[in-house]
């Protein structure tokens, strides 16, 4: 019999989340996600600390493709198509890419911040949820002959992570209160195009994300209430300070109210940061 060469898990959480935010191979990056939920959610792994498990990279490690470009730099996509689905595939997988290593960021990089277990359990969770959406995705470029990497991807969804390390409550505000948030509004237009247009393979993927990112809001929305609850502050103005301060722009409507709400992201969150309009 062949013997398991599967390496062992990291010792610690802690080291665990390091390990995935810096593999910069995606298929180490998402076995690491797997690997750790599972013992994780086992008992197996204490949570250990950035102090003894070494502090998150600065920046998560990439493959060397796709090339990555200041957004500003991107080239215009086709919208039409095999080209079209293609592209937006491509973008999707870059987003659930990245997202990978935003959650498992919050898991490290705050773990000296007492917190409950449960905390860890839900992020532990969505960690592993944004791998296997990363890995759909995947898939779905492979069975149309094409594969991440293929085509250029932006470079800006991480600076957001850079912007609120220091603060666990402005990364709860920005990673799932404004940019998850925003897939829900976002990701119900798509699925009904993929069916308009055939692509039922494509429209099922962007269900079950879309099904996943109303708990991962939901768990944004509960831990940044526990923190205000904590420091003895009003959540909706904490977001606002927060938004105002990390986050470029305005946020865009229409927004989803119904599934944000049903997520408990209510409207005095985000309808009093979009543009007024006539």
């Amino acid at each position: 019999m062949t013997p398991d060469k599967t390496p062992p898990a990291p010792p610690t959480l802690v080291a665990g989340a390091r390990a995935i935010v810096s593999a910069s191979d995606v298929a180490e990056k998402v076995r690491l996600a797997y690997q750790v939920s599972k013992a994780w959610f086992g008992r197996d792994l204490a949570l250990g600390s950035p102090s003894k498990d070494g502090l998150m990279p600065d920046r998560p490690g990439r493959p060397a493709r796709p090339e990555l470009l200041a957004p500003r730099d991107m080239p215009k996509r086709s919208v039409s198509g095999k080209a079209g689905r293609l592209a937006l595939l491509h973008s999707l997988a870059h987003i659930e890419l990245n997202a990978v290593d935003l959650t498992w960021d919050l898991v490290g990089r705050f773990a000296h911040v007492r917190l409950p277990r449960t905390y860890y359990d839900d992020w532990v969770r969505v960690g592993l949820e944004e791998a296997k959406h990363f890995s759909m995705l995947q898939d779905r470029l492979a069975r149309l002959d094409a594969a991440y990497g293929d085509l250029p991807a932006h470079d800006g969804l991480w600076q957001a992570a850079q912007d609120t390390g220091h603060d666990l409550a402005a990364r709860l505000a920005i990673i799932p209160l404004v940019l998850e948030a925003r897939g829900l509004d976002i990701t119900p237009p798509m699925i009904e195009k993929a069916r308009k247009s055939g692509d039922d393979d494509t429209a099922k993927c962007l269900e079950v994300i879309y099904r996943d990112e109303k708990n991962h809001v939901a768990f944004g929305a509960k831990w940044f209430r526990f923190l205000c609850d904590r420091q003895g502050i009003t959540p909706e103005p904490a977001f606002h300070a927060f938004v105002r301060k990390h986050f470029r722009g305005s946020l865009k409507p229409p927004f989803n109210d119904r599934a944000r709400s049903e997520a408990g992201l209510t409207p005095g969150f985000y309808k009093p940061l979009a543009p007024i309009t006539g």
